[in-house]
């Protein structure tokens, strides 16, 4: 039987919270590190919702911090799957925080993790495909395997020549 394919959409997950004193640094800013833990905790859900299985983090392949959080500020953390694989997923994430006085969103954080799919023994097994919709969602959908074939190969796991999506940016 054929697993059909989900749409980021499905995966979708947003975490909204406030900016505590107690989770900022001497500047009054959020520490990157709580930051990444809100993040990682964003990405875990969807990518949970997209498999319905136990999802372990395998790797956070990219972090901006662009803009400084600063205390007080409500922060909202959009997570979903941008590509899916056999086992594992890529999770886009995207970071506003809300101007106090006007409400208007602006971006400060973009990251992407890749989470695993495991059975109670923890064995990796397999996800369903992502159908992306939107320009942005196939945008994201055909870097992902870049950024796959990247890690790969920068890790010793695939041969550069083997790359095909790499080569295919510098031929």
């Amino acid at each position: 039987m054929a697993v059909q394919p989900k749409t980021p959409k499905e995966s979708l997950t947003i975490l909204t919270d406030l900016v505590l004193p107690g989770e900022t640094n001497p500047l009054d800013n959020l520490f990157g590190g709580e930051l990444l833990a809100r993040m990682d905790r964003a990405s875990s859900i969807a990518a949970r919702r997209h498999c319905k299985r136990i999802v372990v983090t395998a790797s956070v392949n990219h972090v901006a911090f662009t803009k400084a959080v600063p205390v007080g500020s409500v922060l909202t953390i959009e997570a979903k799957v941008s590509r899916a694989f056999k086992s594992s997923m890529e999770i886009f994430v995207d970071v506003w925080i809300e101007d106090r006085e006007t409400g208007e969103k602006s971006k400060v954080n973009e990251g992407i993790y890749t989470f695993v799919a495991v059975n109670d023994m923890g064995t990796p097994v397999s996800v369903p495909p992502i159908l992306p919709e939107t320009d942005l969602e196939k945008e994201r959908y055909d870097g992902a395997l870049r950024r796959k074939q990247l890690s790969l190969v920068l890790a010793k796991k695939l041969d550069p020549h083997d790359a095909t999506e790499l080569k295919a940016l510098f031929i």
